[in-house]
């Protein structure tokens, strides 16, 4: 298997797999990167599928934009699936990256072709807001007492992993969640405050999966449940010893989930 290409100074820059099929769009959260994709990339495209993994604003080559929200995010995106000749995407988000997902789905529906949102949720915490304001502030302790991005990652990455994780992979997710700048992250946390796209949902029209950790502490099975209950004909996929990190802790488990579905989609019409 090839190598994938780094491709920059494009909407968003990314890592590329494949060079022709169906075009898959690769989202990380909040905590990730384009790297977090390795495998999965690498599957898409040995199964012939064209895979971007990008870097969202902010991240790693792509330029932070202003205001920094959802919508830009979600913009970004639709730029970059039509900078690549494509009239859609199959768009798959990881935990924010699934909200950006959602957004671009709500604001730009022709863009995209089929959703997987991946240990996700519509909506960020409770509408009275208490619950935004503690998680802010958990995340926010190790930055605010000078540990940086590194001390942030060995606080939370653990508790964000299934019980009995691989280790190797426990530090490859801290490695990468380092390697975020902290302006990004504090910025891409505060973009999350407002959203809610739950009345949103029913409106989803295309093939969606909702795949999730069993172990998930970050976005609980319950609410995918939820979630693909409220998206008409969306799958369920709840995978065993796995937490919120979901490609990085069983990358074999989501890449074949992810396949399974992708496999079974309607063939593209022709033109």
């Amino acid at each position: 298997m090839s190598e994938p290409r780094l491709v920059a100074d494009v909407p968003l820059a990314h890592l590329r797999w494949g060079g022709a099929g169906r075009l898959v769009v690769l989202l990380h959260g909040i905590g990730g990167g384009r790297e977090g994709w390795a495998s999965t990339g690498a599957a898409l495209a040995a199964a012939g599928f064209r895979a971007l993994a990008v870097d969202q604003p902010g991240y790693g080559l792509t330029p932070p934009i202003e205001p920094f929200d959802l919508a830009g995010m979600a913009a970004a995106v639709e730029r970059l699936i039509g900078w690549t000749g494509a009239a859609d995407a199959i768009v798959v988000g990881h935990s924010m990256g699934g909200m950006v997902a959602q957004e671009l789905a709500a604001r730009a529906p022709r863009r995209v072709r089929a959703l997987v949102l991946a240990g996700t949720s519509p909506a960020f915490g409770a509408s009275d807001g208490a619950w935004q304001r503690d998680f802010l502030a958990s995340r926010f302790a190790p930055l605010d007492a000078g540990r940086g991005m590194a001390g942030l990652a060995a606080d939370l990455v653990p508790a964000m992993v299934a019980r009995g994780a691989d280790p190797a992979r426990v530090a490859a997710a801290k490695a990468l969640m380092a390697g975020v700048p902290e302006a990004t992250y504090r910025a891409a946390l505060a973009a999350l405050l407002p959203f809610d796209r739950r009345a949103a949902l029913p409106a989803i029209a295309v093939p969606t999966l909702v795949v999730t950790g069993d172990e998930d502490r970050t976005a609980a099975p319950e609410v995918a449940r939820r979630m693909a209950a409220r998206i008409a004909g969306a799958e369920l996929q709840i995978l065993p010893a796995t937490g919120h990190l979901l490609m990085l802790e069983q990358p074999g488990a989501f890449d074949a989930a992810l396949l399974d579905f992708l496999r079974r989609l309607p063939p593209e019409e022709s033109a």
